[in-house]
Parts: structure tokens; sequence; C-alpha cells
């Protein structure tokens, strides 16, 4: 009589037949009246013992599992989607999935520890990586009078940016651990980095961004020194009318406002209407390189200079028609030229296919004859009752949700679960591709030898015993009695 083996919730996991060795689990279940059981039975307390002790997880475990990791020390339980750690944290590059919330996360990348929230997750510290401080710290001050100041510090990659403080004073900088690298006072209110007491002004390019509603000092010059549009003469501002003003002895540069609001640069001698632009190019000599003239805007030499760089380009360039070499083009035309065709990796519309990182490329149809495939079998679309692995025979379901379920002796092949179809028929339906010809691996039971015909044995497994229908010939030998892939030509 057959077992049903139930889990400690009575769902049942499997039926063990006479005489037989279940394999659904890690754990091989004995039917009754199997000859040498003792052996099996002794192995399963053992795996029981070491809970499963490898560097790779057991390939068919059930929630609740636990398993050692021998290859990171760590003991973890099976979730019924992945293995977890069952304490301190998931240690590794990237952002671990799968985790709940109040888990711990170790970024071995920059050495931080997290905490996952309900928004994601959150850094517990440090706040520098790698052994940087960036962050604002509260930090006590002595001055040269021996007082001692609460002020906080700015930091960035372990350099101080600035101070905030409700007092100036002095810092004693003869003790070193008192000392703050680019400070020598401190200022009421916020002081930058490497800033002279007295003038204010700063030695490196640290800066304030933003809008200041007013301000002491302009360029190191007093707020008392500023001269003002409204009482400005000429040696201090220079204001010109629309009239604008000239440059040379024969008036041959006008600058002036034309229409109320246009800027005119005018050569106003001459027929030619001639301006250059020059300057000094890396040996320090004056060149020119860009003529404006009337016929509009030239290089001063032919194939001398550049319209851009590498690191400055234009954004678009607008032209009825582009003379010259292009080194590359983001769309082309097709025969008609009326639409232009922009390059993609993708199967997108109206594009030009082209290669992706690994040589391939990608398209929705293909119309033309293909005279090689990769792979080696026949295979359609179904849908299955659950997601059976590779090399699973199946047969027609008798529920009318379900097209496929794993092949007993009763009932009639219909294939088995591909891995990598030559052809995949109904490609877009919903389901599992079932190999119909060609050859594939078949889940196959106990041991075989190439050129014998595999046979339907029992959820889904094959053998070279079994009782139901033909599957296929196998195409290799293996004297294993446990489950294994076995190369067939199928023959259903």
């Amino acid at each position: 009589m057959a077992y049903q083996i139930d889990r400690y919730n009575n769902t049942p996991i499997t039926v063990v037949e006479d005489g037989t060795v279940d394999q659904t689990t890690d754990l091989k279940f004995i039917g009754k009246n199997y000859a040498g059981y003792g052996e099996i039975q002794n192995e399963n307390f053992l795996y029981l013992l070491e809970n499963f002790s490898s560097a790779n997880a057991p390939p068919k475990a059930i929630s609740g599992q636990i398993w050692y990791d021998s290859g990171s020390s760590k003991l973890k339980f099976y979730d019924g989607t992945k293995f977890r750690t069952t304490g301190g944290a998931e240690v590794s590059a990237t952002a671990p999935t799968g985790l709940t919330v109040g888990d711990f996360w170790w970024d071995t990348a920059n050495e931080q520890l997290y905490a996952l929230g309900s928004a994601g997750y959150v850094l517990v510290g440090p706040q520098g990586t790698a052994g940087n401080i960036t962050q604002m710290l509260t930090v006590q001050v002595r001055d040269v009078l021996a007082v001692n100041h609460n002020i906080m510090i700015a930091y960035s990659e372990n350099n101080p940016i600035y101070t905030v403080s409700a007092d100036s004073f002095e810092i004693d900088s003869t003790d070193q651990e008192n000392a703050i690298p680019g400070f020598t006072h401190v200022k009421q209110g916020l002081t930058l980095v490497n800033t002279d007491y007295q003038t204010g002004e700063t030695s490196t390019a640290h800066r304030y961004w933003g809008t200041a509603a007013n301000a002491d000092r302009l360029g190191g010059e007093p707020a008392a020194n500023y001269l003002l549009a409204g009482t400005a003469n000429f040696a201090g501002v220079a204001a010109f009318t629309d009239d604008g003003f000239t440059l040379g002895d024969g008036i041959d540069l006008k600058v002036f406002i034309e229409n109320d609001n246009q800027v005119v640069i005018q050569n106003a001698v001459g027929n030619n209407n001639l301006i250059k632009v020059r300057m000094n190019n890396q040996t320090g000599s004056a060149v020119t390189s860009v003529l404006f003239k009337s016929t509009g805007m030239h290089p001063a030499a032919s194939s001398s200079f550049d319209l851009g760089e590498t690191t400055l380009k234009w954004r678009t360039v607008y032209a009825d028609t582009f003379n010259g070499y292009a080194t590359s083009s983001g769309s082309l035309s097709p025969d008609s030229g009326v639409t232009n065709y922009s390059p993609s990796i993708n199967a997108g519309v109206n594009t030009v296919a082209l290669r992706d990182g690994s040589g391939d490329i990608t398209a929705n149809f293909f119309r033309g004859t293909a005279t090689k495939a990769s792979y080696a079998d026949l295979a359609e679309k179904y849908t299955t009752e659950s997601e059976y692995s590779v090399g699973t025979v199946v047969a027609v379901c008798e529920h009318e949700e379900h097209e496929m379920a794993l092949a007993t002796p009763a009932s009639v092949v219909a294939g088995v679960i591909s891995e990598k179809p030559a052809y995949l028929m109904n490609a877009d339906a919903d389901g599992q591709a079932i190999a119909l010809k060609g050859r594939v691996p078949v889940r196959v039971i106990g041991p075989v030898r190439k050129g014998e015909k595999v046979f339907v044995a029992q959820d889904g497994l094959a053998s070279v015993e079994g009782q139901g229908d033909l599957v296929g010939v196998a195409l290799e030998s293996n004297s294993e009695v446990s489950e294994k892939l076995i190369e067939c030509f199928l023959k259903v």
C-alpha cells in the first residue's frame, strides 16, 4: 500500500509507492518493502544532523528547511522563495532582495550597515564610506585664552569645509589635537575653510553658492567703497545710450543697440565687413580662428579649426545640406528619403537594427531563410499545473484550468519541459515550453545505457523500467540510481 507523506500542516507533499524511493525533497522517502532501505534511512539522519552542509544550496528545498552554508559558514533557512541567513546581517556588495522589515544588510562595497524599513533600506552607519567622515560633527575647541567653545564642523571626505559657532575666537593651534586644518579663527556664524579672518577672503575655491540678501564686502572691498550707478561718474562706471560706442582711429568697430533690444557689433569700414576672433594657442602665439563676414561665419584657415570638441559639443545643428564625412549618425533615411530611422539594439518600429554588447540582433519578426539553429528541439508553449523543472515528462491535464500535468504510467505522453528550444511555437503565450521533437535532457531515475528506450515511470520521471508510454531513446549512459538529466532523442 502506498504511503501518503504529509507536511506538519497536514498538506500532502507526495505519495510513495511500494518498493520505490521518492526524491521529491532533499530527503528520500522509502516505500513499503523497499530492499536496502537502511543506507538511505541512515543518510537521511546524517543530512538532518549536518543541516545539509554544503557550499551549494539544497536543490529541492521546502519552506522551513535549514541549510548550513559551508561556503560562508552561516546557518540559513528557506522561506519558500530563497534561503535567508538566520542571524547577523546579509552580506553583499549590492542590496539584497527578499528581506523583511528590520533585517540588516552589510554593504561590503562601502563597509556600511543598513536596516530595511517600510520604504526601503535606511543607513545605520557609518555616514562616511571607506573610513571617510562626511557629516556634521559637534566638537569642543579651546581658544588661546584656554576657554572651551562648542561648535559644529561640516566634514566632507575627512576634510573640514565650514564651521558654525555662536561666538568668535582664535583657536589654540599649539595643541595638534585641538587644531582644525584650514582654520586659525572661528567667526560668529558660518566660516569657510581657508578664510582670512580679517578680510573675509577665502584663498581656495570654497564658496557659498546661492542668493544672499546683503554682503559686507565685494572682492575684499568694504561696502562703504562701492560705486553705485546713481552716483557714478565716467572714471568709475561707463554707461552708454543705444547709440553705443566705437573703437579705432577710423571708427572701425561700432557697438550699438538696434530695434531697442538687439546688440549689433559692426565693422563700419570697408566692404568686407570682417570681424576676427583672436586668441592665444597652446604655445602662447596669437591665432585667429573664426571670421565673421557679410557672407557668414567662416574659419580663418581651411581645414585648420574644429567646431566644438569631444567634451564640449553643440546640442543640435540645423542645416539644409551637410557636405563632408560623418563618423556617426543619429538616424538614417530609407530609400524613399521621407522618414529618418534611428539606430537601436531593441525591436522598435522605424529603427535600424544594431548588434548589442553580445553581438546579437533583436527583431519582432525575421522574414527570410534560416540555415541553422543553435539548439536541438521543436517546442510549443502550454500552461502547466506548476512550474516544472527542465526534463520533466508531461501529459495532457485532466483539469480545465491547465493544459499539461506530470506524466504518469496511465497517461499519454505529450512531451518534455524544454531547456533551450531551437524553435518555439506560440512564444508569446502563457505557460512553459514543451519539447515535442528533437533531442532534450530528460529526468531519468535508475541506471540507463546509451541506446536504451526510456518510458514514463512516475511524477514526470522516466526510466528504463517505466510502465508508461515511450518517451525516447537515451543518447548517453549513466549508472547512478538517483534522478539525473539524460540527453534523449524524443519518440513521443
